[in-house]
């Protein structure tokens, strides 16, 4: 059972009808849903839900049990699914499964953050609002050299950009580096030869 507080999460009463509904078609029994956030604490988050058959919820994942089911909250996403509400209305075209996360996107940070969420706050919270005045933003890549090296990717503006390789340089190695000591080195993997919507 979920330690969170009952309005943490919630699926309205429409919604677990279709959810129940939709399970029990499902040549599984005791299946669940798995939620999740792709990309979380960023512009591009996005929430997921897939179907979780029993024995494939990860032991660190939250339970929050309905009647008839059981969603899993991924661990890392837990905080970011705070208030969320999942909706469902019916239409004359078979209605529509909602998502409200309204805390998915907003930066966050916990003690036992890994360096790939370490690295994304930082890009997000501190960087990216930066570029945007720009049109562009900066994402994680990969780390590479055990860890110690961050391979960025420039977007929007940024792509194409004749001043980037300053930017890289001056700004967002400075604060990474900063920010993050376990890192020693910034990459960028970004083609700059495409110059579409380029600020410079």
């Amino acid at each position: 059972m979920s330690d969170l507080p009952e309005s943490y999460f919630s699926i309205t009463e429409s919604a677990q009808d279709y959810l129940r509904d939709l399970l029990s078609k499902q040549d599984s029994p005791n299946i669940g849903v798995r939620i999740f956030v792709e990309k979380p604490g960023t512009p591009l988050a996005e929430c997921c839900m897939a179907y979780c058959p029993e024995g494939e919820a990860q032991e660190e994942d939250e339970k929050v049990d309905f009647e008839g089911f059981s969603a899993y909250l991924e661990r890392k996403s837990v905080t970011y699914l705070e208030d969320s509400v999942i909706d469902y209305t019916g239409d004359k075209l078979g209605g529509q499964l909602t998502f409200r996360a309204p805390k998915s996107k907003v930066p966050r940070i916990s003690e036992n953050a890994s360096l790939e969420e370490r690295i994304e706050y930082v890009l997000q919270a501190e960087v990216n609002p930066g570029l945007a005045s720009h049109g562009g933003h900066v994402s994680l890549i990969a780390l590479i050299d055990e860890n110690t090296t961050a391979v960025l990717e420039f977007g929007g503006g940024c792509q194409g950009c004749a001043s980037v390789d300053m930017t890289l340089k001056s700004g967002v190695e400075g604060t990474l580096l900063e920010r993050v000591p376990e890192l020693r080195k910034v990459i960028d993997k970004t083609d700059h030869s495409k110059t579409e919507n380029a600020y410079y």
